[in-house]
Formats: structure tokens, sequence, C-alpha cells
């Protein structure tokens, strides 16, 4: 195909005009008494904000033995070329505020939303997936949001994040949620944190238990780990497996549990990497810890163990507990702040649920 060439810059009729009157010596009075109109319309039609009529064009073809085509063709390319010129930065005012909401070239590479070349489809699939009908809208999540206002491209990406955890957790079927249900499930969920294999179970349960579960790997610039929030009365639980890790998957599971157990009101989306920043965090993580190994048994072991934690003495207290070996590793590596030692003890567990991650549920 070939692609019609633009020229890069379009002389507008008065710069031709007053060339031709510098090239006979006039000045802009001199024409003006020439084809008998006032000195000002002269000047206007010279700095462009006066357009060459039909009437003046055929008068200017007399005056430089001209044809009045070629005086109104210089006039109409220079106001279609203006035109295109302002339609061209109406594009780019608009596709500048639809990228300054939301990380569109990372939510179109992930397949979120379809590329375009039409401003107004790229407008209407961002608008679609963030649900809301004009870039100028504030996207509405199922609860507030806890963001940093002072990190503009963080807030905008974990929003994207978290509408897409949205819409995925609102495509899947659940069952009625009960919270004493919930509480009373938390052994049996716990039962599979002893065998790698046995995460693959994890999705169905939570869903049969009416909890949305939902794997959507974190955005560039968010650092997320989780997030717990409601969608029609039915929590919600999002992992991101930034960290591919049994250990890192089972304390977030179960510090997000946690959250909807402690029965704490809001959006939690959370960054495990900061610590015990709020009171409900600190609860939060307490609570995983707690679940995941009996907390007196877990101090007695680090205590008469450390500081030399053995790949035999990790596995049989891993055992006395029901647990991976790698769960009680991550943690050693919490409490010394130690993160080198046995890592290969810590097994990826994306392998085990590669149908959840991003991705609807099928029924």
């Amino acid at each position: 195909m070939i692609k019609q060439l633009k020229p890069a810059r379009v002389p507008s009729p008065g710069t031709i005009l007053s060339e031709e009157i510098d090239a006979r010596g006039w000045t802009q009075k001199d024409l003006a008494e020439i084809i008998d109109r006032p000195a000002q319309a002269i000047n206007e039609i010279v700095k462009g904000t006066k357009q060459i009529t039909p009437e003046t064009a055929i008068e200017l073809s007399a005056a430089f033995g001209t044809s009045a085509q070629f005086w109104t063709n210089l006039e109409a390319n220079y106001r279609l070329h203006l035109a295109q010129k302002e339609t061209a930065e109406q594009e780019i005012s608009r596709k500048s505020k639809l990228y300054s909401i939301t990380p569109v070239s990372e939510i179109i590479r992930r397949g979120w939303i379809q590329a375009s070349d039409s401003i107004e489809d790229l407008e209407k699939n961002v608008c679609q997936f963030l649900g809301i009908t004009s870039p100028n809208e504030t996207p509405k999540l199922a609860a507030n949001l806890r963001c940093n206002p002072d990190q503009e491209s963080e807030v905008n990406a974990r929003i994207a994040w978290a509408k897409r955890v949205e819409n995925i957790s609102k495509t899947q079927k659940v069952s009625k949620f009960d919270h004493d249900k919930l509480q009373f499930a938390i052994p049996t969920l716990l039962s599979y944190a002893e065998r790698e294999e046995d995460i693959s179970k994890v999705p169905d349960l939570l869903l049969s238990l009416g909890i949305h579960f939902v794997i959507v790997p974190h955005l560039n610039k968010t650092h997320l780990d989780g997030a717990a929030f409601y969608v029609d009365a039915h929590p919600v639980i999002a992992l991101t497996l930034r960290h591919d890790r049994i250990d890192w998957f089972w304390f977030t599971l179960m510090h997000e549990l946690a959250h909807i157990i402690l029965k704490h009101e809001g959006f939690y989306l959370d960054n495990l990497d900061e610590g015990d920043i709020t009171p409900q965090e600190q609860e939060a993580n307490q609570k995983a810890r707690d679940w995941l190994l009996k907390p007196t048994a877990f101090s007695l072991f680090f205590q008469r163990t450390k500081p030399y934690f053995s790949k035999s003495a990790i596995a049989q207290f891993a055992a006395s507990q029901n647990r991976h070996v790698g769960i009680v590793l991550g943690r050693i590596h919490h409490e010394t702040n130690d993160y080198t030692k046995l890592r290969s003890l810590l097994v990826k567990v994306s392998p085990f649920l590669k149908k959840w991650i991003d991705a609807p549920y099928k029924l």
C-alpha cells in the first residue's frame, strides 16, 4: 500500500501574499490602494486572521498576474491543514488523558482491552474496562481504594489491577457466603498446606465457601501481593504471586482471609513487604502466622534450634505441624531477616494454579 505523504509545513496564504508584495517592492498599503481594499484587510490576510474570499482572490489575481484559483487553493489547503492539525492535537490530548488515568500500554499488552488506532474506540475500550462513561470520570471500585495520593502512577496502576480482579470475580459462580462456615473451614483449608500439590484444591474450596478467588499478576509500579474486598456481599481474595513461593502464597492467602474473618471493613490492597503498617494489617499478619504455625510450638522450636537451622530440623518440625517445609523456612527467614538459606525448599506454586492465573473461572 502506498502511504499518502503529508507536507511537514503548509505556508499560509498571507505568507505567499507578503512575499509577492515584497518581490514587487510594494507595501501593504500600496496593494490596498491597487485593489481598492482597506489596508487593515490586507494586513489581516498577511497575519492569517482573515481568509481570502473568492472576490478577493479575483482581485489579487488581477494585481499579481496569477489565476484566482491559485489564491483560493492556497486558502483551502491552508485551512484544511489547520483543521487536520487541530484534529491531530485533539486526538493527542484525548490519548494523553487515557494514559494519565490508566496504564494503557500494559493493559493492552495483557489483553485486558483491545488496541485500536481509533481514539474513539480506544476511549470506549478503556472506559468499559474501568466502568466509566467518560475519561473525565473517576473509576468506581467495589470499595474505597487506600493509596498514597502522591504516587499517581502507582494509584492508577493499582486501580487498573483492582478493576481487572473485580471484572474477573463477577464472572465467577460462587456459593452463598457464610462467615461462620468460613471459620469452620479454616482447618480444612490448612490441611492443603502440607503437600505442594494440594494447593490446586484451594480455589475450589474457596468458591464453595462463597469466596471469589482470583490471581492477577501485579502491574508495573504496584508491588502488590494480594487484596481482600467484597463484591455483591461475597468476599474476593486476589493474589498476584509476585513472589512465586509456597511460603509467600500461604502467608498472603491467610493474611487476606484474616481480613475477612476479622471483619475488617474496606478494600485491602496489600504489599506485604511493607510490614505491620496499620492495626488491621498487624492483626491480619498475626492471625496468618498463628494459623500456619502454632505460636507456642514455633517459639520453642525457634529458640531451641537457632542459629543453626538444618534441613532435617526444619523438616521434622514441619511434619509435626502438618505443614510444607517451605512454610516453616519462610517463617524462619522472616524472623532472622536472612533470606539466603535453603531456598531450594521454597518451591513455586504457579504450576499448580495455572488455570487460575489471570483468567475467569471456567464452569
